[in-house]
């Protein structure tokens, strides 16, 4: 179990305040909804260490995880902005995922393209890619990643609904299989219904359960 309790944070000297509650069982995949500003970025980078809560825990399993830096916890990330390097392969750029000294035509970047229909791209460089190609390159080395919490942000933005609903399917499959514990951010509702078991809204800075 993923469990976020009684977190909370504040930017400008608390003038904007956040308090995040919520669980994510293993295999699980969650929805985040709200309007843009609302903290959907904010409940991330906290998860990940890139902020630093005021007062409250998050658990894996039981155990904290907020003393660990950034680099140890056991979340994988995918950001809005696709963050590939531009001068790379798109090999090399899922490569990435599976730490330095991966080769760009390792065997596990050659699956992962192949299940986002880029194999043939292997060799192509990233500034030659479309940006709904970019998407799916980020999405195949943040899935390679494999860590026990999956973060989506906007995975499938620049995906025509043709494209994106195997990749859906895709992403439901791995983190069943994996017992990852998901949390999916979309403006889009073709995805969240898709994909989520269950959905938080983000309302005045609170995360509330949204009835089914």
């Amino acid at each position: 179990m993923l469990e976020i309790d009684r977190l909370t944070f504040s930017y400008d000297g608390g003038k904007t305040g956040f308090a995040f509650d919520m669980s994510i069982k293993p295999g699980e995949i969650v929805g985040l909804i709200g309007p843009s500003g609302a903290g959907k970025s904010t409940l991330f980078d906290l998860i990940a260490g890139f902020l630093e809560p005021a007062s409250g825990d998050i658990r894996l399993a039981g155990r904290t995880i907020l003393e660990l830096p950034p680099e140890q916890r056991p979340v994988s990330i995918l950001f809005q902005s696709d963050n590939l390097f531009d001068h790379l392969s798109t090999g090399a750029n899922v490569a990435l995922g599976l730490g330095g000294g991966t080769k760009a035509n390792d065997e596990r970047v050659v699956a992962a393209l192949d299940q986002m229909g880029l194999s043939d791209m292997i060799n192509r460089r990233a500034a030659r890619l479309s940006g709904g190609q970019k998407q799916r390159v980020a999405l195949a080395r943040t899935l390679l990643r494999n860590r026990p919490i999956l973060l989506l942000d906007e995975p499938f933005t620049g995906l025509d609904n043709k494209t994106a609903a195997p990749i859906r399917d895709l992403v439901a499959q791995m983190v069943r299989a994996n017992n990852w514990r998901n949390i999916v951010v979309s403006h889009q509702a073709d995805d969240i219904k898709a994909l989520a078991d269950r959905t938080y809204r983000i309302e005045d800075g609170r995360t509330v359960l949204e009835a089914r």
